[in-house]
C-alpha cells in the first residue's frame, strides 16, 4: 500500500519510532519529527512511594490507575522495579492499543487492563468511560490518573460525578521538541513543499509546537491526518487546508494515505 507522500510521524521519540517502522512495514514512505520531547518523573522516589500504596495503603486500595499514553506507563515502571507486581484488585485503564502494549510489556496482567476493542471507533477517554462506567459502584472508591503535565481532566470529572476519589499522579514530563538537523531539514522541506508531505498528528499539545516551531509559516496547503476530533479542530485552527480523521492505528493512517 505505497504512498507518494512522505508521513511526517510527530509522537515522541520513542513511540514514534515504533511509528515509522510499522508505517514502513505497510509501505509508507514515513520519516520521524516528533513534535514533543519525553522527560523522566520529575519526583522519582515520590512516584515510586505512591506506588506502594495501590495495593491498601493509605487512602486504601486503587480500584484503578489510568494510564493517560505509552509514556505515562513507561514512565512509572522505569522507577519501579522489574518484576513489581500489579496489584490484583486495581484495574489498568488505558485508552487505545499502544498503552496496553506497553502495560503488557511491564508485567501487567491482561485480564486487568481495562481498554477500548481495536475495532473501536475511537480510542480516547469516552470510550474507556463507557466500559469503566457500570463495571462497578464508583462511590468511595479510588481512582488515579497517571499523566504527565496535565490531561484527561474530563475522564476525572465522570469519575469523581460517580463518586470516586480521585488523584492525578505525574509519571513523565512533556517538553517542547529540540529539534536536530535531519529533523529541521524535514520542517524546512515540509514548509517548502507542503503537497510533498503528511503530517501525522496525534495530540493537540504537537499542533501547538509546531505553531510555535514556525511561527510566520502559511498551512493552507498542508495535509494533516489527526486522530482525534479536538486534534483535527486544533490542526484546522493552525490552518491547514485539508485535515483528514483517521482511526490511530498504522493500518488505518496507510489507508487513508492511501487514498491522498
Amino acid at each position: 500500500m505505497a504512498t507518494g507522500r512522505l508521513a511526517l510521524v510527530t509522537r515522541p521519540r520513542a513511540q514514534g519510532e515504533v511509528w515509522r517502522r510499522r508505517l514502513q512495514a505497510l509501505g509508507v514512505q514515513a520519516d520521524l519529527l516528533p513534535l514533543i520531547d519525553i522527560a523522566p518523573a520529575p519526583d522519582a522516589p515520590g512516584l515510586k512511594r505512591w506506588a506502594g500504596t495501590l495495593a491498601g495503603g493509605p487512602p486504601g486500595p486503587a480500584a484503578l490507575v489510568m494510564f493517560v499514553s505509552p509514556n505515562a506507563a513507561q514512565g512509572l515502571f522505569d522507577v519501579l522495579p522489574q518484576g513489581w507486581p500489579w496489584p490484583g484488585t486495581t484495574w489498568a485503564g488505558a485508552t487505545g492499543p499502544g498503552t496496553a502494549s506497553a502495560l503488557r510489556a511491564a508485567g501487567v496482567p491482561e485480564e486487568a487492563i481495562v481498554v477500548p476493542a481495536a475495532d473501536s471507533a475511537q480510542f480516547d477517554s469516552e470510550a474507556l468511560w463507557a466500559l469503566l462506567e457500570h463495571r462497578r459502584s464508583w462511590a468511595g472508591a479510588r481512582a488515579a490518573i497517571v499523566r504527565g503535565d496535565g490531561g484527561r481532566d474530563w475522564l476525572a470529572e465522570q469519575l469523581r460525578a460517580a463518586g470516586a476519589q480521585v488523584e492525578f499522579v505525574q509519571s513523565y514530563s512533556r517538553r517542547p521538541p529540540q529539534l536536530g538537523p535531519h529533523e529541521t531539514q524535514l520542517l524546512e522541506r515540509a514548509l517548502a513543499e507542503p503537497t510533498a508531505v503528511a503530517w501525522l498528528l496525534s495530540s493537540s499539545e504537537a499542533v501547538d509546537h509546531l505553531r510555535a516551531l514556525a511561527p510566520t509559516a502559511t498551512w493552507a496547503g498542508s495535509t494533516a491526518l489527526a486522530s482525534h476530533p479536538r486534534i483535527a479542530n486544533s490542526a484546522r485552527q493552525l490552518g491547514f487546508g485539508r485535515v483528514v480523521d483517521v482511526r490511530p492505528t498504522p493500518e488505518a493512517v496507510a489507508e487513508a494515505l492511501a487514498g491522498l
